[in-house]
């Protein structure tokens, strides 16, 4: 990319603060961003509603500062132009939100497009999101819910996920602490400049996460965190992962506004119920009962659901781990006649009558139970082997 094209690209960041919806329109209709530079700083007719989107900062140029200030740190400017940008990821969320397919993206419809520039620090974004979930919850986090987030995270990772998240107090710090603990990546977005440290307590973190993933953000170097800017770094998180799952979320949490997203973007939400002993969980609860987000309590489940059709039986594999006993693999008939032996030998007759069947379908029911080792003769009768747990 040319000097002079870079210069654009973080002219731009600064001067429209993203999303802009116009600003992509022009660029998906072709438009150069030199050529849309040079409109908006003289102030050309043929820019439209983008005039008035860069009043205020059209004479404020701080791109070559930018640019050496992200580099005096150890990061660079991503854009459209750059390899490694996620192309598949937003094509396929912001052109999800596109299509109208979805009722929950309406209110925000006008941040539901793609950002126009990303500042980042760490590996390049193309290793880190072949296989990437959002791991979100509340920053109040309890025991449950940090012992919940660590079980999911390590199994994730062993599996090669890269876990994303928002680099906040609470679920999201243990989410990419425990990433990096057990050998995984993770990637931060961030809601201000990456020049900055929000929270400052996530200074050693962050440091660890551009050593082992990255950090990311839509604003350049200088920009401080703002609550607009957060609830706009959500649809990010959302947006480069293939689903979010959020774990422990109250009524209100903010956690909840990236997971609709996720419905918006047609990203796959999740949620990871929690006590119902408390309020912690009513945000992931109510995402549950009415259908907006699937539940989830492991790894495996959250990889089948991100996973191509039949790539993954979770179904199948709790069968295998936890397969039924004997005793309970009976059949109906076959149990009321379990259920009507005892420790002590009892006559077949007598089994048939508390079994409420005939003689002849007794004696055959017996003769199989005999054959699994649940039961065994004694003289006349039949007792029951005692060694099988009953559950």
């Amino acid at each position: 990319m040319s000097d002079s094209r870079q210069l654009a690209w973080a002219y731009l960041s600064r001067c429209i603060e993203g999303p802009d919806r116009e600003l992509q329109r022009l660029l998906s209709a072709g438009e150069d961003v030199e050529k849309i530079v040079h409109g908006i700083k003289n102030r050309e007719s043929w820019l439209g509603p983008l005039l008035k989107t860069t009043q205020t900062r059209a004479s404020v140029d701080y791109a070559r500062e930018d640019l050496e200030a992200i580099k005096a740190i150890g990061g660079r400017l991503l854009t459209p132009d750059s390899p490694e940008w996620p192309t598949e990821q937003f094509d396929a969320a912001f052109g999800f939100a596109a299509s109208g397919q979805s009722d929950c993206i309406r209110s925000m419809q006008d941040d539901a497009v793609a950002p126009h520039a990303l500042w980042v620090k760490g590996i390049p974004l193309s290793e880190l999101l072949a296989q990437a979930v959002a791991i979100v919850g509340t920053r109040a986090v309890s025991n449950y819910g940090r012992e919940a987030t660590r079980q999911l995270v390590q199994e994730l990772v062993a599996h090669q996920w890269t876990i994303v998240s928002g680099g906040a107090l609470g679920v999201d710090a243990v989410a990419h602490s425990v990433a990096l603990e057990t050998g995984g990546r993770s990637i931060a977005v961030a809601a201000c400049g990456l020049d900055k440290t929000y929270p400052a307590a996530h200074r050693g973190l962050f440091r660890q996460i551009s050593q082992h993933g990255a950090l990311v953000s839509e604003y350049p170097p200088g920009i401080s965190p703002a609550r607009h800017r957060f609830l706009t770094r959500n649809r990010l998180v959302a947006a480069l992962t293939s689903g979010t799952v959020v774990v422990e979320a109250a009524w209100r949490s903010g956690a909840l506004n990236t997971l609709t997203w996720a419905e918006g973007l047609g990203r796959v939400a999740m949620a990871v119920p929690g006590p119902i002993t408390g309020v912690g969980s009513l945000g992931c609860h109510e995402r549950i009962r009415t259908g907006r987000a699937q539940l989830v309590v492991s790894a495996d489940e959250i990889r089948e659901l991100l996973s191509a059709i039949g790539e993954l039986d979770v179904a199948g594999q709790y069968e295998f781990d936890f397969a039924p006993s004997p005793v309970q693999s009976l059949s109906r008939n076959e149990m009321r006649v379990y259920d009507a032996t005892s420790a002590q030998a009892r006559l077949t007759a007598d089994i048939a009558a508390d079994a409420g069947l005939s003689v002849a379908l007794t004696v055959h029911l017996l003769v199989e139970l005999q054959k699994r080792q649940l039961i065994c003769r004694e003289g006349d009768g039949w007792k029951r082997i005692e060694s099988e747990a009953e559950d």
